[in-house]
């Protein structure tokens, strides 16, 4: 019969699992690391899993397919609760990319409000050195500020519940290993976006615009390494800022690769 399913281009598809976990009827599986539909009669045609793919690798497609088999699914479905209580792994895609919030106490940023458009307008108020009178740091337990999961640009759903209200950092990766207090300085109370320009082969720009435009970012805060690659991370946000077509408080500071935080003026 000819009907509505999905079809996978797993040109698209990173291999992030999100998919499988989202088809409640088992139809995606994660085969050599690439998401593929397994059985026809097993796709509803209703495309729960579509918000869930970060890359847009998901549409809709009209074929001769079988028919959608409810009852198979439901035994299926079964099977797989078994599985899953007795201990055995969860089938389907990594749990490490199931996109979750991590609930912290609010807490005071100590930067100064954002001045909208302007990348250096505000940096001198947050580029200073460490407080020569913070205690020793035998005496104090460093505790992680990350908010949400998962942190990789390309990994994260642009319609994720921890964007909405968010005051968004993104940040190169490098950032966090050249700058010591990165977690105090900029993750904290905020949603923290990470990637490489130079490693990464896709264009940031297209998932950072649908992430701005599909929620409601208070602010934006771009973190970059001083090496010129890292360029391509700040273009990427200020075409998402452009193509989002929202006024959008944003700032960028730059990391020298041997710790410090510079202005960008």
């Amino acid at each position: 019969m000819i009907r509505k399913i999905i079809t996978i281009d797993e040109e698209k598809c990173n291999g992030c699992g999100l998919c499988a976990e989202a088809c409640h009827e088992g139809a995606i599986g994660m085969v050599n690391g690439v998401a593929k539909l397994l059985r026809d009669d097993y796709c509803d045609g209703l495309g729960d899993c579509l918000p869930s793919c970060p890359t847009g690798a998901i549409t809709f497609v009209e074929r001769e397919a079988a028919a959608y088999d409810e009852a198979a699914v439901f035994e299926n479905m079964k099977t797989k609760e078994v599985t899953q209580n007795s201990g055995a792994k969860k089938a389907g895609g990594c749990p490490g990319t199931q996109a979750k919030t991590i609930v912290r106490e609010a807490a005071d940023d100590g930067l100064e409000p954002l001045a909208c458009g302007c990348p250096g307008s505000s940096s001198k108020a947050i580029v200073r050195e460490a407080e020569a009178a913070e205690k020793p740091a035998a005496t104090v337990a460093p505790e992680s500020q990350l908010r949400q999961w998962p942190v990789q640009i390309k990994l994260a759903p642009v319609n994720a519940p921890y964007f909405n209200g968010a005051n968004l950092l993104i940040a190169a990766d490098c950032t966090a290993y050249a700058y010591a207090d990165f977690h105090n300085r900029f993750i904290k109370n905020k949603i923290t976006l990470i990637g490489c320009p130079k490693l990464d082969a896709v264009d940031y720009a297209e998932k950072l615009t649908e992430i701005l435009k599909l929620n409601d970012i208070k602010s934006v805060t771009v973190v970059r390494m001083e090496v010129p690659c890292c360029g391509g991370i700040t273009a990427a946000v200020t075409t998402a800022l452009q193509n989002s077509g929202k006024m959008i408080p944003w700032q960028v500071l730059t990391v020298t690769t041997d710790g410090k935080v510079l202005e960008n003026v």
